[in-house]
């Protein structure tokens, strides 16, 4: 049965995949026998470039992701540039998950809170050095026409998951040796990190990379909080319009949504094949030497930016928090005139019952990639084989192929099965999400497994299930329980996933925060994304907490 784990993981996550593409590409194409759609033809497409908008769309789409992607990279890899022989370094890594434990849409909410007219960071500066005493009137610092304030966004959650990547990628690599090297031969300890450890980590981040593109060019949820609404990025117009009343919209929508997975395929092959003259490049600017004082200072910003950003996504956190509790709160009042709580006694009673939902979604879909991920673990090791770099590929798919592209399809399928708008759907589809980030989280802890203590418990007679179940699984523990952390947070933040396999009638709070966002009430949107947030810090929390209290005698499994 362990023997099948690797193909019943695969089948998890592709049948729905390849089933949600066909199922999205046939009505492009005007196939949806449901609707009334019995031949192929073009007349979706020929909808949606007729579109108002639709090349500004598309072209948002474009500019916005592809450079929050770049940015990201040059960010992160900037940070940990100019922090890698800090000892604070390691310890950053518990403000990073903070910030990775916030789904994207909290984030978002939060950002908006802090840059909007009448937002903590105006407050900050007026009226002393602005003059406001009341919102700037036209001062347009959220869904800007740029998509500014979007890309922003986006690199609120993309820094910390590459610097997260980043860090774990340098295990890997002899960081302190080469740059010790490095450095001998003249170069900053900033430099000679970009031209040294960047060069062998990069390859063992590309995939990370793909999946920050691919989320970048088709997120839904941070668009409609802080992209353009006029507009909107094409990930949006597909969602509105799979969300229409119109049943014949469903045609040029997935012709959007069609799109949509063109132009992440079209992005991440240019930006593969644009590594070629880069590579080539930044070999002949290693190989020149010297100290480069350009490259250095722009390190130094890009670690500035980076830093900048942590802070902006720690303050946007509290922000949440202070609109959530707040009373009567006048512009340019940097804090409320008073504190309320009857917000919370209020709504307390339904937004917990969808609190409950979410968390219940979030632990059934964690447990089931943490049974899978540990069977293809462990069938792993029993073979003595590693995974090939395709069945990597393979297990990254659902995060590089945008959920726009394939999410109706799903639909259509669960429709047919008489699924949809089940929990048992929604904890499906999310799975397909999770599993590759349970799996990628808990792969290294299991395969670092010091193999001397196996062989000792083999040599006293101990089968192969009861060493994993005797010896494996409390010595990984802590491992294990940090890996169902982040399955539990990417499951909580879910938007299009619950949109569509919940058909409208499951909620969770992303569903809800993203649909009040654009409401009056910010202290209701500010409740619900405190929840958000702090159901997966939850999580984190217990994460941590439990192997401590269960081997308080034993301090090394206890670590």
């Amino acid at each position: 049965m362990l023997r099948l784990a690797p193909a019943i993981t695969l089948s998890l996550l592709l049948i729905p995949l390849l089933a949600g593409l066909i199922g999205t590409i046939l009505p492009a194409f005007g196939y949806l026998e449901a609707i009334g759609g019995t031949a192929l033809g073009l007349d979706g497409w020929r909808v949606l470039f007729a579109a108002p908008g639709i090349e500004r769309a598309v072209w948002l789409t474009l500019a916005s992701g592809l450079l929050a992607t770049l940015l990201s990279l040059l960010l992160a890899a900037g940070f940990c540039a100019a922090m890698a022989e800090r000892p604070a370094f390691p310890r950053l890594r518990s403000a990073l998950a903070l910030l990775l434990a916030s789904p994207p849409s909290t984030m978002a909410l939060g950002f908006a809170f802090l840059v909007m007219p009448s937002g903590w960071l105006v407050r900050l500066v007026s009226p002393w050095l602005t003059g406001w005493d009341r919102p700037p009137v036209g001062l347009a610092t959220v869904q800007d026409p740029l998509g500014l304030s979007f890309v922003a966004g986006l690199l609120l959650k993309e820094v910390p998951y590459l610097v997260l990547m980043t860090m774990a990628a340098s295990a890997q690599v002899p960081v302190a040796r080469t740059m010790a090297a490095a450095c001998a031969l003249g170069q900053p300890p900033a430099l000679a990190w970009v031209k040294t450890v960047f060069p062998q980590i990069y390859p063992q981040i590309r995939l990370p990379v793909f999946a920050v593109m691919a989320f970048s060019l088709s997120a839904v949820d941070v668009a409609m909080i802080l992209a353009p609404g006029q507009p909107p990025p094409l990930a949006v117009i597909a969602t509105r319009w799979f969300a229409d009343a119109d049943l014949q919209r469903y045609f040029p929508a997935a012709a959007a949504a069609v799109l949509q997975l063109v132009i992440v395929l079209g992005a991440i092959l240019v930006w593969r094949l644009a590594e070629i003259p880069l590579g080539w490049l930044g070999r002949r600017w290693i190989e020149r030497g010297g100290t480069s004082p350009v490259a250095a200072f722009v390190v130094r910003r890009a670690a500035d930016l980076a830093a900048l950003l942590v802070g902006l996504g720690l303050l946007a956190l509290a922000a949440m928090g202070v609109w959530s509790i707040a009373g009567i709160w006048r512009f340019p009042d940097l804090l409320p005139a008073e504190w309320r709580f009857g917000l919370w006694l209020r709504e307390g009673g339904p937004v917990l019952a969808t609190a409950g939902t979410t968390a219940i979604i979030g632990i059934a879909s964690a447990a089931l990639a943490l049974v899978l991920a540990l069977a293809c673990l462990e069938n792993e090791a029993r073979g003595g084989g590693r995974p090939a770099t395709r069945s990597l590929w393979l297990l990254y798919l659902p995060l590089l192929v945008p959920q726009i592209g394939f999410l109706f399809g799903v639909q259509v399928a669960l429709i047919r099965l008489d699924l949809d708008g089940t929990l048992v759907a929604v904890v499906w589809v999310h799975a397909i999400f999770v599993v590759p980030y349970v799996f990628l989280s808990l792969a290294d802890p299991f395969r670092a497994l010091d193999r001397r203590q196996i062989a000792a418990a083999a040599a006293l007679g101990a089968g192969p299930c009861r060493i994993f179940l005797a010896v494996k699984l409390p010595i990984l523990l802590r491992p294990i329980l940090i890996a169902a952390a982040v399955g539990f947070a990417v499951s909580v933040g879910q938007y299009l996933p619950t949109l569509f396999a919940g058909a409208g009638r499951i909620v969770t709070l992303t569903t809800e925060a993203v649909t009040l966002a654009g409401g009056a009430d910010r202290r209701l949107v500010g409740m619900l994304a405190v929840l958000q947030a702090s159901l997966p810090l939850a999580g984190y929390g217990l994460a941590l907490a439990a192997p401590a209290l269960l081997y308080r005698n034993r301090r090394d499994l206890a670590r």
